[in-house]
């Protein structure tokens, strides 16, 4: 069944999404048998979805014991998302989330909707609104976009609920802005978290996993501080323990 949506009576442990950011399944799914009494699903995206192939890849991960969260940031005609989102609902139950870009606008938004509601079983899906690669200049600049950062992502995030989704993706840092514009009836999944001992890479909206639960974050996507942390936290799994030792911390 899909994650629930009401992750406020979710432990610690369950708002905690790996992300698999691997070309290799044999290796992703040694990281969900490592992680999995550690973390609440795995997020897959089009990394790993185009070295294996996206139907493979859920089965294999579903049949290791993990909920998927397929990150796809579908994105093309309504026509076109719509088919796509049919094809992943055929998937079953190995899918529990599902990515769409709220940047589509409302007919693909809509249409992608309509698609999971008419399918036996669906996923929830999420409007990805603004990549956390990308920053305020970047938006203005070079996507030409006027409004501030975080009142163009509340008013995704508001098209994205309007339409029929069940959740956004965000940056932590647009998480009050979402709130404000959407309040509590819709889930924030937020990648860009990053322990205070991880390095930023591309990323450049980050914040801690404490700090982005404080914030009203529902589900916390972290990749590269738990697949491939420093060398003296030693691996992914002393890596996701010592995440979500501070997260308890924080829920005390």
């Amino acid at each position: 069944m899909p994650l629930p949506l009401t992750p406020h009576r979710l432990a610690p442990r369950e708002r905690i999404l790996a992300a698999l950011d691997v070309d290799d399944l044999d290796a992703a799914l040694g990281l969900v048998r490592e992680l999995r009494p550690l973390v609440g699903g795995f997020k897959v995206g089009l990394e790993l979805c185009t070295a294996a192939g996206a139907p493979r890849v859920a089965e294999a991960v579903a049949a290791a014991g993990g909920s998927l969260f397929l990150d796809l940031k579908l994105h093309d005609i309504p026509n076109t998302v719509a088919g796509a989102v049919r094809a992943v609902c055929a998937f079953g139950p190995a899918v529990q989330m599902l990515t769409v870009h709220c940047q589509g606008g409302a007919a693909m938004l809509r249409a992608a909707v309509e698609a999971a509601h008419a399918a036996p079983q669906r996923p929830l899906l999420l409007g990805v609104t603004v990549l956390t690669s990308v920053d305020e200049r970047a938006l203005r600049d070079e996507l030409g976009v006027g409004a501030p950062l975080a009142e163009h992502v509340a008013r995704l995030a508001r098209l994205a609920q309007d339409c029929g989704l069940d959740g956004v993706v965000a940056s932590p840092h647009e998480v009050a802005a979402i709130r404000a514009a959407c309040g509590d009836g819709l889930l924030i999944i937020t990648p860009g978290v990053r322990p205070e001992w991880a390095a930023t890479g591309d990323q450049r909206r980050v914040m801690t996993p404490a700090a982005a639960l404080r914030a009203g974050a529902d589900y916390l996507v972290i990749g590269r501080p738990i697949t491939a942390p420093p060398p003296e936290v030693e691996g992914p799994a002393a890596a996701a323990a010592r995440i979500l030792r501070d997260i308890e911390a924080e829920a005390r």
